[in-house]
């Protein structure tokens, strides 16, 4: 069986917008998983790394100068290397970036690093909203920045009037047009936006130390939390909605591809299994989506499995009903299900972004992460999706770009 692969996310937005905030409020609600983090302060004084001391599985801390600067995507690789393996039982790494780092240089080195046991896990650009026009003045790459993230939360919410957070919004919109924008006070944003609830032995769960997600779960359920007040931490303040599409039908691979490579609006993470029915009839495909990262998994139908397509959407802003038609235009009808079935060419789009099992680090690996460069094929116009282009803001069919 191969070993899982752990997301990476990239929590980045210029100094005093509440990153650290908003990672210790993920570590005090990680729902049983074991964070890793990698701290990359600006500076000799590691000020976030003690902020987040304790709390946290495995961290490793970077000090004088930006992440960005300090390691090439090699050096990333060997602390990377270090936390996935199994022994270190990680479930998520998250790298918080110093303020000053660039998204784009950080986004790079995790697609072109050769771990196969980390995928990206999404761009997350934190913004403070009481100082957003101030920070545009002074650093105005924050516009480039805003173009690039796979989500954006909006923070500090409560330290500005209505009809500013709208105009933020709005203006947050035009720079990335379709991004998922979450507004917060404090941080907190619910953690299933990037990452899902552990699922662990119930042995294990007997025996596991008492965490600090622990303490800040009774203080919830009590009414008092001494860090923030009765029932203060107990507010997620995020806009959010999940989806769950179940089909019994195959879906067709190019109507599905059609469907990813669209993006529709506000949509930040897909999650899930899908059935290709005769375009491969031994497997079915995993699906990890994040902005516009794709990556699919091929691995072979358990027997006695009922083959299904199931799939879970998360967004900000999105419509439901129209995610759901969407993709029930995707399946098979009964008059193709009667008919040769599907083309194997229409699988060619799928198999972009499966991952090269001969990258595998370990020989009787059968799946691990494509490089940047190989998630299209050669000649393809479209494509991989370039970090380093920032002139160009990613527009609505660049989810299945890598």
């Amino acid at each position: 069986m191969s070993r899982k692969q752990i997301p990476v996310v990239v929590l980045t937005g210029f100094l005093g917008s509440g990153k650290t905030t908003l990672l210790n409020h993920l570590l005090r609600r990680r729902a049983g998983n074991r964070i890793a983090v990698v701290v990359n302060d600006f500076g000799a004084i590691e000020i976030d790394a003690m902020t987040v001391a304790g709390q946290v599985g495995s961290t490793v801390s970077l000090g004088n100068g930006c992440l960005c600067c300090a390691v090439d995507a090699s050096e990333l690789d060997g602390y990377l290397e270090r936390l996935t393996r199994p022994s270190a039982r990680i479930d998520l790494i998250v790298i918080e970036a110093s303020g000053l780092a660039e998204p784009q240089e950080l986004v790079r080195m995790i697609l072109a690093g050769d771990n196969p046991y980390t995928v990206y896990g999404g761009l997350v650009e934190v913004v403070d909203a009481a100082e957003f026009d101030a920070t545009r003045r002074r650093h105005p790459e924050i516009d480039r920045h805003l173009a690039l993230a796979d989500l954006v939360v909006l923070n500090k919410t409560d330290r500005v009037a209505e009809a500013d957070r709208a105009r933020i919004l709005d203006a947050v919109e035009r720079l990335g047009p379709g991004t998922p924008v979450v507004s917060a006070t404090y941080g907190r944003i619910d953690p299933e936006l990037l990452f899902d609830p552990a699922v662990r032995p119930a042995e294990e769960e007997k025996v596991r130390q008492l965490s600090f997600e622990d303490l800040h779960e009774d203080a919830d359920h009590t009414g008092h939390d001494p860090g923030h007040g009765a029932g203060h931490e107990g507010h997620l303040h995020t806009a959010y909605e999940s989806v769950s599409f179940t089909a019994s039908s195959p879906m067709r691979p190019r109507r599905l591809m059609a469907f990813l490579d669209s993006r529709p609006p506000g949509l930040y993470r897909i999650k899930g299994f899908v059935d290709f029915g005769t375009g491969d009839p031994g497997h079915r495909y995993g699906v990890h989506a994040v902005g516009r990262f794709l990556r699919f998994r091929p691995e072979p139908w358990a027997r006695g499995t009922e083959r299904l397509t199931q799939l879970v959407l998360i967004g900000s802003g999105i419509d439901p009903d129209a995610l759901l038609k969407e993709l029930e235009a995707c399946q098979e009808t009964g008059a193709e299900a009667a008919g040769a079935g599907v083309d194997q060419r229409d699988m060619w789009g799928v198999l972009r972004y499966v991952p090269d099992p001969a990258e595998a680090e370990d020989p009787a690996e059968t799946d691990g992460p494509a490089d940047a460069e190989d998630l299209a094929e050669p000649g393809d116009p479209s494509g991989p999706w370039d970090p380093s282009a920032p002139e160009e803001s990613p527009g609505p069919g660049d989810l299945a770009r890598s």
